[in-house]
C-alpha cells in the first residue's frame, strides 16, 4: 500500500481492497480514504510549503531560509506523529465480533522498518517525496551556513 499526500493506491488496483478484506479478520476498521481529512487538504500544505520555499530564496535572506526549514521540520514530525495516530488506532481499536481473535495481540503496523503481525510482514518506509523534502532541508541550512552578508564580502 501507497500513502500519497492525496490518496492511497497499491502494486494493483485492488490493493487496498485486498488489504480491507484481512484487515477485517483480525477486526480492523476499513481504510476508507475519502474519511481521511489529511488525503484532502495536505496537497495544499505541501503546496504552500514549495510556495513559502520560493519566496524565501527570491528573497535570499538567511533568516528565512531558517525560518522555512524550521517550519518543514516541525510540519514533518507533526505529520509523522499523526501518521503514529492513525496507525494507533487501526492497530488496536478492534473490533469485538472480529473472526479472528488473539488474545493481547495488536495489529499496528510499525512507523518505520519491519514487523511481523500474526504471519504477514508489515513494512513501512519513505518514498520519492520524503527524500525530496529531505533534499531541500539540505540546501535549504546549506543556504543559511554559507549565506554571507553583503558587508562580509567587500
Amino acid at each position: 500500500m501507497y500513502i500519497w499526500i492525496n490518496q492511497i493506491t497499491g502494486e494493483s488496483p485492488g490493493t487496498l481492497q485486498n488489504i480491507n478484506i484481512l484487515n477485517h479478520y483480525v477486526g480492523m476498521q476499513f481504510i476508507v480514504p475519502d474519511s481521511i481529512p489529511e488525503l484532502k487538504y495536505f496537497q495544499f500544505v505541501i503546496g504552500a510549503l514549495i510556495l513559502l520555499g520560493l519566496v524565501a530564496a527570491f528573497l535570499n535572506k538567511k533568516g528565512f531560509y531558517l525560518a522555512w526549514g524550521i517550519l518543514v521540520v516541525v510540519l514533518g514530525i507533526l505529520a509523522v506523529y499523526d501518521f503514529y495516530l492513525w496507525e494507533y488506532d487501526y492497530g488496536h481499536n478492534l473490533s469485538s465480533t472480529a473472526p479472528i481473535k488473539v488474545p493481547g495481540m495488536a495489529y499496528q503496523p510499525p512507523l518505520f522498518g519491519k514487523k511481523m503481525l500474526l504471519n504477514f510482514a508489515a513494512y513501512s518506509y519513505p518514498y520519492w517525496g520524503s527524500f525530496f523534502i529531505g533534499i531541500s532541508l539540505v540546501f535549504a541550512f546549506l543556504a543559511v551556513l554559507f549565506k554571507r552578508k553583503k558587508t562580509d564580502s567587500l
